[in-house]
């Protein structure tokens, strides 16, 4: 990425005095709101963890009651949300990591006009995240989770499916 053509859309000279005082309150502004993102993000992750978590409280609770008559709808229901929600939440994370992506390559670039470069710095220092022994991208761990739901939901949408009836059907 070009940081001068991306970046810069008057020089200082034509900007004026404030040129270097206004770049460093936006590259101020643009980390902060690089930062609520990630803000968001932590919060979307909470919100899904919850609802999948009372959804296989719920599949418990079901299967407790004993019920297979009225319960069986309710475990397809629980298990076909679950497993569309997980599924959801994977892009969201993989829309959040594209965003984060995005606005640190511009932090990148920003830097390179600033006397100090502490992000690139940082994420050279952690190998660019390349190196699982320096450093294992968030992400990574981040995107095991919807998937480990995912595998439960669909355990137990495999559990009370009826087999028996689909066999007879073929």
């Amino acid at each position: 990425m070009e940081s001068d053509n991306v970046l810069r859309s008057s020089t200082e000279e034509v900007y004026g005095n404030n040129f270097k005082a206004h770049y460093l309150e936006q590259y101020k502004l643009y980390v902060e709101m690089t930062d609520r993102i990630s803000t968001k993000r932590q919060h979307s992750n909470t919100f899904f963890l919850t609802v999948n978590s009372a959804l296989i409280l719920m599949s418990s609770y079901l299967q407790l009651g004993n019920s297979p008559a009225t319960s069986s709808s309710l475990f397809w229901l629980i298990s076909i949300l679950g497993i569309t929600l997980c599924y959801s939440w994977h892009r969201l994370i993989r829309s959040y990591k594209d965003i984060n992506t995005g606005k640190f390559k511009i932090i990148h670039a920003m830097e390179k006009h600033l006397p100090t470069s502490p992000y690139q710095s940082e994420w050279d220092a952690l190998g660019q995240g390349k190196k699982a022994d320096i450093y294992l991208p968030f992400t990574k761990i981040e995107t095991a989770i919807p998937w480990t739901f995912f595998v439960i939901h669909l355990f137990v949408l495999l559990q009370f499916l009826p087999l028996t009836k689909i066999y007879e059907l073929l």
